[in-house]
C-alpha cells in the first residue's frame, strides 16, 4: 500500500502537513510513526539541501516500494539582519531554546528598525525521494513584515512575530485555513501534492 513518510517530529508541523496532503488520498505518517530514528547533520548552504539530506537519510531506512519519503526545511530570513537566522532558523540560539527566547532575541535586535527596514520572509522547501529513487523539490515563501512584538495563540515556532501587513495579523492569529492557504509550508507542500497527483 501506498504510504508516505514525512521525515519530521515537529507534530505541530505534522498537523500542517496532512491537512494538506489529504486530498491526495494516501497515508501520512511522520517518520516517529515509521519506527525512523535518526539524527542527521543538517550542513548545506540551502534550505532545498539540508530538505534533500533529511529525505535521504530517511529514504535509506525504508524498505518498501510504495512508500515515498518527504522532508522540508524552513526559515526566517529578516533582511536588516543579513537574513539571519535563515537556514540556521531551527538552531539559532540553541535547538532546546525555546521559541519565545528566540523571538524576544530578534525583537530585541531590531529595537529601533522603522516599519519599512522591517521587511522578512518565511521560506520552505520540500523535498522527496520517489520509491524508484528520483527526487523533486519545491519551495514556497511568504513576505511580511517582523512586528514589535509576539502577538497570537495559533501557529508555533516564530509565528508570532511575523506580521503581514495585508491581513493586519500575524501568522500566529491565523486560522489553521487561513494559515495553510498562504503559508511558505502551505505553497511548497500545495507544489509538491501536484507534482506527486501526476505521479502516483
Amino acid at each position: 500500500m501506498k504510504q508516505i513518510i514525512f521525515a519530521t517530529g515537529n507534530s505541530n508541523k505534522m498537523v500542517e502537513i496532512r491537512e494538506i496532503l489529504e486530498t491526495l488520498s494516501i497515508p501520512v505518517i511522520s517518520m516517529r510513526e515509521a519506527g525512523i530514528e535518526m539524527d542527521v547533520e543538517e550542513n548545506g548552504s540551502t534550505f532545498e539541501e539540508n530538505a534533500l539530506i533529511k529525505a535521504r537519510a530517511a529514504a535509506s531506512a525504508v524498505h518498501d516500494s510504495d512508500t515515498y519519503v518527504l522532508a522540508d526545511d524552513s526559515g526566517l530570513e529578516i533582511d536588516v539582519l543579513n537574513k539571519e537566522p535563515g537556514i540556521y532558523s531551527a538552531r539559532y540560539m540553541g535547538k532546546d531554546t525555546s521559541y519565545h527566547i528566540k523571538n524576544q532575541n530578534l525583537l530585541e535586535r531590531m529595537k529601533g528598525v522603522p516599519n519599512k527596514k522591517r521587511t522578512a520572509r518565511f521560506i520552505c522547501a520540500i523535498a522527496a525521494v520517489l520509491p524508484d529513487g528520483s527526487e523533486i523539490t519545491t519551495r514556497g515563501v511568504i513576505e511580511g513584515k517582523i512586528g514589535y512584538e509576539e502577538r497570537g495563540e495559533r501557529g508555533f515556532g516564530y509565528d508570532p512575530i511575523f506580521y503581514l501587513p495585508d491581513m493586519s495579523r500575524s501568522t500566529a492569529q491565523l486560522s489553521p485555513d487561513e494559515k495553510n492557504a498562504i503559508s511558505h509550508r502551505g505553497r511548497a507542500l500545495q507544489e509538491m501534492r501536484r507534482k506527486l497527483q501526476e505521479i502516483c
